[in-house]
């Protein structure tokens, strides 16, 4: 019986495996030739959606979502430009202030509505204070003559530095006109007229004082209390003391002995426009490189 088996095996083995060779080598031969029939040889094409596909080997255009994206390198790029205007801009206000502030001091003109566009010109006043009517404004930091400042602030109660402006009316001797003026700093202490009798001077007396305009309410800014002002509130300000809308500031050399410490005019002006453009430049540059890797050349990340 064993034999019987063993010559069947022999006699049939090899036409089997020569079939089964053959079959193996036309299969292989059919896929060679005909790679439109390779259906699991080739990597599918999932870079599809709506912004511009590619299927098959064939490239679609951008679509109006893609050409819309570009906007964004576009408009930050036209920001990074405005800033590039707006620095140049403030540098060349800060060099007229400076030149300003440097011009020697002209008399106070007759026509005090010119004073709105002479913002940092030195004038001269000639006239006196009226004590009873002045006002407070603060706190605010002492600037020093050195142009360095104190910090000062509600909640800077052991500052040294912190103190508040004193704004007093006064009466110009060769006209019926009455202006505001900054006397300067004065510390927190000395609030009260009463602890510096030494400076309310009531004799006439000639200064040398910077013009200034009036401030719209800042952003945030609680209302003003009685005669203590947060900012320079012209139309309140001249309401309350019968004074023209003149705001002045006095010199460093105007000061009184015993009095509020002149000089207190800022000006230094804000200027972050560098940073600015740097920012909007280089998320024009960045945005430009991903529309550019993800819509033009199809690679996502």
């Amino acid at each position: 019986m064993l034999r019987l088996c063993g010559q069947l095996l022999t006699r049939h083995a090899k036409p089997l495996a020569t079939v089964a060779f053959k079959t193996h080598v036309n299969y292989l031969q059919i896929i060679h030739k005909s790679p439109q029939k390779r259906y699991f040889s080739q990597r599918p094409n999932y870079n599809t959606g709506g912004l511009g596909v590619s299927i098959a080997g064939k490239e679609e255009k951008v679509t109006p979502l893609g050409w819309f994206l570009l906007l964004i390198p576009i408009t930050t790029f036209g920001l990074g430009v405005w800033q590039t205007k707006r620095k140049v801009w403030k540098e060349q206000l800060i060099k007229d202030i400076e030149t300003l502030t440097k011009m020697p001091p002209v008399d106070l003109p007759d026509d005090l509505d010119t004073l709105k566009n002479m913002e940092y010109r030195a004038v001269k006043v000639k006239g006196h204070f009226i004590h009873e009517k002045e006002l407070v404004m603060g706190p605010r930091g002492f600037i020093r003559p050195d142009g360095a400042e104190t910090q000062g602030g509600l909640f800077s109660q052991r500052d040294g530095g912190n103190g508040y402006w004193i704004i007093t009316p006064f009466k110009l001797n060769d006209r019926d006109d009455t202006i505001l003026i900054n006397r300067g700093w004065i510390p927190r202490k000395n609030l009260n007229p009463e602890t510096r009798q030494a400076g309310q001077i009531t004799k006439e007396i000639e200064l040398t004082c910077v013009v200034r305009k009036g401030e719209q309410r800042p952003q945030f800014t609680p209302d003003h209390k009685g005669d203590m002002f947060l900012y320079r509130d012209l139309p309140k300000m001249c309401a309350m003391t019968g004074a023209q809308p003149v705001f002045l500031d006095a010199s460093y050399q105007s000061s009184v002995p015993g009095g509020p410490i002149g000089g207190q005019t800022r000006i230094t002006l804000r200027n972050d426009h560098l940073s600015y453009l740097i920012t909007w430049y280089s998320l024009s540059l960045a945005t430009a490189f991903l529309w550019y890797r993800t819509i033009l050349k199809r690679k996502p990340f």
